[in-house]
C-alpha cells in the first residue's frame, strides 16, 4: 500500500512538472521549426564575427557589447505571392512575444519599418533580448541576442548606438543577398 502511493506521488509530481513546462511556443521552438522553412533563413553569429568598431563606445555601451555572445537570426523573405503566409507567421511571432515571459524594451517605427526590442529576464540581468523587425516589403526579421550577464538598459542603449557603427557587412551577405 505504501509502495503504490508513493508511485502515485512521483508520477503526480512529475506530471505536474511537464504540465508547468509547456507554456505553449517559444522563439526558441519557432526558429528550430522554421529554420529551413521556405522562405526562411536562418543563421548563427558569434558576436566576433561582425568585427565591430567599438573605439567609440561609451562604458556602458562597452559592457552591453562585451556581454553578449552569439546571435541567433531568423528571416521571412516577403514576395508578391507570400503576403498571407507572410501575415500568418508575423501573428504567430507577435502571440509568442506577448507571452509575460518577455519584458517590452524599445519600440520604434520609421517608414513603414517596425522594429520592436524586448527581453527575458529581470531589470538587471537578460537572459536574451529579442529584436523583431519588420516591413512589408522585406518581410520581417528575428535576431535572438544572448550572453551572460546582459544588462537591458545598457542594451537598449548599444541597440540605439548600432546605427553609428562600423560594422563588416561581409559577414551578413547571406543576409543581405537572401533580401536581394
Amino acid at each position: 500500500m505504501k509502495r503504490a502511493v508513493h508511485h502515485m506521488l512521483l508520477g503526480l509530481f512529475v506530471a505536474a512538472i511537464l504540465v508547468s513546462c509547456n507554456n505553449g511556443p517559444t522563439l526558441q521552438t519557432y526558429f528550430v521549426d522554421h529554420q529551413e522553412a521556405p522562405n526562411f533563413i536562418s543563421q548563427d553569429l558569434p558576436l566576433s564575427m561582425l568585427n565591430m568598431d567599438t573605439s567609440n563606445f561609451t562604458e556602458a555601451q562597452l559592457d552591453a557589447f562585451n556581454s553578449v555572445k552569439r546571435l541567433n537570426f531568423l528571416a521571412y523573405k516577403a514576395n508578391d505571392n507570400n503576403a498571407d503566409s507572410m501575415n500568418i507567421e508575423m501573428v504567430t511571432v507577435k502571440e509568442i512575444l506577448k507571452h509575460k515571459q518577455y519584458n517590452d524594451l524599445i519600440e520604434f517605427s520609421d517608414k513603414g519599418n517596425k522594429i520592436i526590442v524586448k527581453y527575458i529576464g529581470t531589470d538587471e540581468e537578460a537572459d536574451e533580448i529579442i529584436l523583431f523587425g519588420n516591413s512589408k516589403k522585406l518581410g520581417f526579421g528575428i535576431v535572438r541576442v544572448l550572453g551572460d550577464n546582459m544588462n537591458p538598459t545598457k542594451m537598449g542603449t548599444l541597440i540605439a548606438s548600432l546605427n553609428h557603427a562600423d560594422i563588416d557587412l561581409n559577414q551578413l551577405k547571406d543576409i543581405k543577398n537572401f533580401f536581394n
